[in-house]
């Protein structure tokens, strides 16, 4: 059975940090693309950030130069470590497994839409 657990979330001001963590289980979490995305009060979902096997990273425009997503093969898990934190960053960060046949068919990782399992979300507010 696959698992994906988010944590991390939480209340932060504007302009600080969190450091989201996503623990996968079921499937060989090395040779998988992972994504982070996120659904903010009212709004669609929205990609946010997503990684390769091979560790490279991808970012959405919103979030470049502010969050920091990477892996831990050995833990099974996904970081993003999200910085300069702004209101609008608020929303429920899910943790997802891109459909592997986009990735294999060399879809990138911000224009896939398909998602073979998502986490159950953790919640980040910025607010002051």
């Amino acid at each position: 059975e696959v698992q994906l657990v988010e944590s991390g979330g939480g209340l932060v001001q504007p302009g600080g940090s969190l450091r989201l963590s996503c623990t996968a289980s079921g499937f060989t979490f090395s040779d998988s693309a992972m994504s982070w995305r996120r659904q903010a009060p009212g709004k669609g979902i929205e990609w946010v950030s997503g990684i390769y096997s091979d560790g490279t990273p991808a970012y959405a425009d919103s979030v470049k130069g502010r969050f920091t997503i990477s892996r831990d093969n050995a833990k099974s898990t996904v970081y993003l470590i999200m910085n300069s934190l702004k209101p609008e960053d608020t929303a429920v960060y899910y943790c997802a497994l891109p459909h592997t046949n986009l990735i294999r068919a060399g879809v990138s990782l911000e224009k896939i839409n398909t998602y073979d399992y998502w986490g159950q979300g953790t919640q980040v507010i910025v607010s002051s």
